[in-house]
């Protein structure tokens, strides 16, 4: 069950964020063995000074319009899936149009499966 937080300027439009939100799911279920049904997301939008990000880091330069997300998610998955999630967000943002592959910022986040209730006050994934 990974847990995805995006945050984005306020100016990006609802249909612009669904197209967002649809490629992270999609991305993960490709790459990451996260099944289909398996979908939580937190969407964020911020005013223009509430997104501070670097306009240039590691040779990759930044536009104001970048996208953070961060994945909370079981840990256990090998380094080439997540280089291969981290491509397919990039690749399938941009194909949005409205944001560049090099303003995809990405967070992994992995815990324990134990870490995580599903409701009921219930750790349903611990021994």
């Amino acid at each position: 069950m990974p847990l995805v937080r995006v945050s984005v300027a306020q100016d990006i439009y609802n249909e612009h964020l669904q197209r967002i939100s649809d490629a992270i799911h999609d991305s993960m279920v490709t790459t990451f063995d996260v099944p289909a049904k398996d979908r939580f997301q937190v969407l964020t939008r911020h005013a223009p000074n509430d997104i501070i990000c670097a306009p240039e880091y590691l040779g990759i330069p930044h536009s104001g319009r970048v996208v953070f997300i961060q994945i909370t998610c079981n840990e256990g998955r090998t380094l080439d899936m997540k280089k291969a999630l981290f491509a397919r967000l990039a690749s399938s943002i941009e194909a949005g149009g409205f944001i560049k592959a090099a303003d995809v910022i990405v967070s992994l986040v992995e815990v324990k499966k134990e870490n995580w209730s599903f409701g009921n006050g219930a750790a349903q994934y611990a021994p």
